[in-house]
């Protein structure tokens, strides 16, 4: 079989800690969820320079349905660390199992990808990696670092794992210290992050159904934390609906992120990826977003992305852009 974006599966299992859950029919999706096939010359181009310099991307491996939108314009979202987690999350698609090696000379090529493709902002998440030390937080800082250094003018913006027990991961990533860096980098100038990105996705009650090896509220005191390290940071969070949550609990998250002081909300739909995943509970209209975003943006985000095909990094590089101007517009204000 082939998934989604068009690789083919692997010999083993993808899921096989979900091989045995009852299966849960997958619904026919609403019009407004229905996207083209990509196959744009650009989509193509895109997908060969991954294929060339060996990365993996979040937008296959989860298989994100605004792949085709993205790819034509040249913006991939890389994930590091690999393409199997070790976490197995009820609603994700990329695979889980025994790790892959850390590739040492990974953050040289997603630098490479960044400065061939010509991105003004890069988004780079990663699979979970709880077997590493420090969570894969140093790999993080040196692909911060090799950015920095192909690609002066490109904001970075991470979407990182939770780093559940590893004492001083956090810092690691906020600060991209120098000395975590592999001795094949050079100098590296403000090797920092602009935008640090960690999603709940989803409200706390379902945590041990859709989450089950993360914690809500270790997650959001993550997003607290980088504030504390860093208040000039941008900070981010996004969750999904439509898996059984109510609008009561959904604006109890928007309250949580906004007193850890996060600056930009995502909300898209879930989409379940097969019938072994986490089954969808409704499809939440175009209106219903609309009225979160209301919601949202009254509680204090400076910015809301909310839409049935809203994901962690769709238009990141332009809702970077909009985010600096409405910080300046609130300073601004304040006087």
């Amino acid at each position: 079989m082939t998934f989604p974006s068009g690789i083919t599966a692997p010999s083993s299992p993808r899921h096989p800690e979900k091989a045995h859950r009852p299966d849960n029919p997958i619904p026919r999706k609403p019009d407004w969820l229905r996207v083209k096939a990509p196959g744009s010359p650009e989509y193509h181009a895109t997908r060969r320079l991954m294929r060339e310099l060996s990365l993996n991307t979040v937008c296959e491996e989860a298989g994100c349905p605004n792949i085709g939108e993205c790819w034509k314009q040249k913006h991939a979202t890389v994930m590091i660390l690999g393409r199997v987690c070790t976490r197995a999350c009820t609603f994700c698609n990329v695979a889980t199992g025994r790790p892959d090696l850390l590739d040492p000379h990974e953050p040289e090529r997603v630098a490479e990808a960044v400065a061939a493709l010509g991105l003004s902002h890069i988004v780079v998440t990663s699979v979970d990696r709880d077997d590493l030390d420090d969570g894969g937080a140093g790999h993080f800082a040196q692909t911060i670092g090799a950015i920095r250094n192909a690609a002066h003018g490109t904001t970075i913006e991470v979407l990182t794992p939770d780093f559940l027990h590893k004492a001083g991961a956090l810092e690691t990533v906020v600060a991209a210290r120098p000395d975590v860096f592999n001795h094949n980098l050079e100098t590296v100038v403000a090797a920092k992050p602009d935008v640090f990105n960690h999603n709940l996705e989803t409200v706390p009650r379902l945590y041990t159904e859709v989450r089950p090896g993360a914690r809500y509220f270790h997650s959001l005191r993550l997003l607290d934390q980088v504030k504390r390290l860093d208040p000039a940071m941008f900070t981010k969070s996004g969750i999904m609906v439509g898996l059984g949550e109510d609008k009561t609990e959904v604006l109890q998250v928007m309250d949580d992120l906004r007193a850890a002081d996060v600056d930009f909300l995502t909300m898209g739909q879930y989409l379940q990826p097969t019938i072994k995943h986490h089954a969808i509970a409704r499809f939440v209209t175009p209106e219903e977003f609309d009225s979160y975003r209301s919601f949202a943006l009254g509680k204090g985000f400076l910015l809301v992305s909310a839409s049935p095909l809203t994901r962690s990094s769709y238009h990141a590089g332009e809702d970077f852009a909009r985010l600096r101007v409405a910080r300046a517009a609130k300073l601004a204000a304040a006087g």
